[in-house]
């Protein structure tokens, strides 16, 4: 009944509270590529998005929903344990914060999934209180460019289970990892299944990395262009490769021409950013050296002090899945640490 009456009051408005609030307002800060509508909704696609707000009241919902039934929400408030929410077609008030006695609240959101599994819509939120003044983001800036590792599959893993969309959480990826490490924030660029020049399945006609880093959302029949200027980082890291070599080593020619003209891209893009490649977790042995030598080489195409390399262990996953687990992804983190802070001077 209580839930009930919060809805209620929530959409018809309590005395003395501020009207709702489209999801793109001011104060409401935004990590990661979004798209404001001409409604004042957001929507977004990339996991690891992050909307982070303050209130003064005792309730806060939002108005949501996704294309697909596979999108997650992490909800988190004054720092606590996450809430997983599942979102819909259909759009609904989800409530976020429910308490007895008013007072000031830090709320966080989160987007667990990845663009292939839905785009959500925020359009507004709601308070019988108001907002305060948007949460200050950190002002070092990274940019995490990957595939499903960076995207943080199968994190969340449940043994003997079937893969779940549930089991995606960009939090406990070495991406967002390092970047809470460093001080930064940090846009996850990535999608399952694709590479720098093929996907997975050896398929050249589909959106690799160099077509979804152009983009804020990369969803099929969805997509939506990515303004650069929007976010400038100061830190770059490309780890693709994983699916491009999957079936076989590819040809070396070709993968260096095309590395390099990203990594050119990426220059011209985000002129004061270091660029670190790195060839990921999931390859070894003879895949691992060769991506490693046209990483090498792409460097010494590109001829630019500003582009680096960083090694990456073998990190196999477990019997549930070949991704990277929890503590895995944890692992890489501390692994690449020393190596960004080596080429930034970040401490």
């Amino acid at each position: 009944m209580r839930r009930i009456a919060l809805l209620l009051m929530l959409a018809c408005g309590a005395a003395g509270a501020e009207p709702p609030v489209p999801a793109s307002d001011a104060r409401i800060a935004r990590m990661g590529r979004t798209v404001a509508q001409a409604d004042g909704s957001l929507r977004f696609a990339y996991p690891g998005v992050q909307l982070s707000l303050t209130f003064e009241g005792r309730a806060l919902a939002v108005d949501a929903a996704a294309s697909g039934e596979r999108s997650y929400l992490d909800v988190s408030v004054d720092g606590g344990a996450p809430r997983t929410i599942r979102l819909s077609p259909a759009s609904r008030t989800i409530n976020l914060v429910d308490e007895p006695e008013p007072g000031v609240h830090r709320v966080e959101i989160l987007h667990r999934t990845e663009s292939w599994q839905g785009v959500v819509t925020l359009a507004r939120f709601a308070t019988d209180g108001a907002l305060l003044a948007a949460p200050a983001l950190p002002r070092r800036k990274m940019l995490v460019l990957g595939d499903s590792v960076t995207c943080g599959e199968a994190v969340d893993r449940v043994r003997g289970a079937d893969n779940d969309s549930s089991w995606w959480n960009p939090r406990a990826s070495y991406g967002m990892l390092a970047a809470q490490a460093l001080g930064a924030q940090v846009h996850l660029v990535c999608h399952g299944g694709r590479g720098l020049v093929r996907s997975w399945n050896g398929r050249t006609d589909e959106k690799n990395l160099p077509d979804f880093y152009e983009l804020a959302i990369a969803t099929d029949g969805q997509a939506v262009r990515w303004d650069h200027a929007a976010y400038d980082p100061d830190l770059i890291v490309s780890a693709i490769g994983t699916n491009d070599f999957g079936t076989s080593i590819p040809a070396r020619a070709a993968y260096v021409n095309a590395y390099a003209a990203l990594v050119r891209t990426l220059l011209r893009n985000h002129p004061r950013a270091q660029i670190v490649l790195t060839e990921g977790a999931m390859l070894d042995g003879a895949r691992k050296a060769a991506l490693r030598r046209y990483i090498a080489a792409t460097i010494g195409r590109v001829g630019s002090a500003r582009v680096h390399a960083a090694a990456s262990q073998h990190h196999p996953g477990d019997a549930t899945d070949a991704h990277p687990t929890k503590a895995q992804h944890a692992a890489m983190a501390r692994e690449l640490l020393p190596q960004l802070r080596a080429v930034t001077g970040w401490e």
